[in-house]
Order: C-alpha cells, then sequence, then structure tokens
C-alpha cells in the first residue's frame, strides 16, 4: 500500500488500481481527489471536509463512495455519492481496503465551543488516522498518522500519545498551521521519540509517499 501525505491533514492511499483519500478539506491540493474511489471523512471542520470538492470528485466519478459519520454526512446530502454513516465499532470494505472505525468525539478545542462528532479510520490493519482526537484503538498499530499540531493540543500530549500506541512508524499530520521553525521542531521531537521507541517517526513532506509493508 502506497500512503502520500498531502498538505496539512489529507492523505492519498494506493493499492493496485484503487484510490483511498482520507480528509481533503479547503487547505489541501486541488489534486487531492483525483481519479478517488473512495474517501473517508473523520469529522466536519473545513481543513478535512470540501463538500464542494467531493462534489467535483463525485461528478467526475458517479461510483465515488464517502464514509463519515451522521454529522458530516448531513452537509453533503447534494453530493451525488454513495454517503455511508458509519460509527464506532463498525468495519467495512470500500474499493478493496478493509476499514475500522474507532472513536466518536473530537479532542476538545475552546471552553464556548461545542464538541463535535470525529471518527478515526483504521486501513488494512496497518494505518490508523485518528482525525482530530487522541484516540487510543486498543489494537495493534503498524503505522499512525500522528496529528502534531493543532489548537485543541499540546506536544506533551502528542509524545504521550505515540508512547502509549507504540506504532512501528509514525508520521506528522496536521501540521500546516506551522512556520518552518515550528516544523523544526516536530521533526527534533519525532527524531528524539524515533530513538527513544526504536521506530521510524518522521514528518513527510506534502507530496511524499512511502511504500507501507
Amino acid at each position: 500500500m502506497k500512503l502520500t501525505k498531502l498538505i496539512h491533514a489529507c492523505v492519498r492511499l494506493e493499492k493496485g488500481d484503487s484510490i483511498l483519500v482520507i480528509d481533503p478539506g479547503s487547505f489541501g491540493e486541488e489534486s487531492a481527489l483525483d481519479g478517488a474511489d473512495a474517501v473517508l471523512i473523520t469529522h466536519e471542520h473545513f481543513d478535512h471536509l470540501d463538500p464542494d470538492r467531493l462534489r467535483g470528485a463525485a461528478q467526475a466519478n458517479p461510483s465515488l463512495e464517502i464514509w463519515t459519520n451522521e454529522s458530516v454526512a448531513a452537509q453533503l446530502t447534494d453530493v451525488p455519492a454513495k454517503v455511508q454513516v458509519v460509527r464506532h465499532g463498525d468495519a467495512f470494505d470500500t474499493a478493496g481496503f478493509g476499514v475500522k472505525v474507532f472513536g466518536e468525539r473530537h479532542a476538545p478545542v475552546h471552553p464556548d465551543i461545542p464538541i463535535i462528532a470525529n471518527t478515526g479510520f483504521l486501513v488494512d490493519d496497518e494505518a490508523f488516522y485518528p482525525g482530530d482526537a487522541l484516540t487510543v484503538p486498543g489494537v495493534e498499530v503498524p503505522t499512525l498518522l500522528v496529528p502534531t499540531n493543532a489548537p485543541w493540543m499540546k506536544g506533551v500530549e502528542m509524545i504521550a500519545y505515540l508512547r502509549e500506541v507504540r506504532p512501528a512508524r509514525a508520521f506528522s499530520m496536521h501540521d500546516g498551521l506551522l512556520n518552518d521553525i515550528g516544523l523544526r521542531i516536530i521533526d527534533s521531537w519525532l527524531e528524539m521519540e524515533s530513538e527513544k521507541q526504536k521506530a521510524e517517526m518522521r514528518r513527510l513532506k506534502p507530496g511524499e509517499s512511502v511504500t507501507l509493508p
């Protein structure tokens, strides 16, 4: 399975001729959904969800499948795609990928902002994408797509999350709000934790790909 990190919080997974895209939000590349067979959306924030782009992708591919939670699905009623609602504990197959669902709530952002739904996805028992939460799925996670910067998190929480999940490899996600100085800090912290856990932990640049076992 080939994993390509795109801008901020979006990834593309490719296996054979199938393409699965997670969280193609408004920060990302216009090409993020090119050729997509299926899309997973973790939650409704604009940096993870762009209905207009999904609408265009569905028009280009009438068989496009979108899997998400009920809150996001309610915003996609005019998107001409097969929109499926999933919940914590569900499992499904889409575009040749096996997906398991973990988590229900977004991390707290602000005392005056209500907590929304957030859905994490484990793809092919290999890559876990928690969305905007530090969900511990309670199963083996070979590859963790770890949030490294957000208004809702502290760096120490990211490190604690890596130590609790203990993946074989981890790649930085949700890092589009950082300038070059902030990115260097993330790189340094991931390098330190990589050495401590004897695991591959690093930041992929936008457009960079890796092949997962």
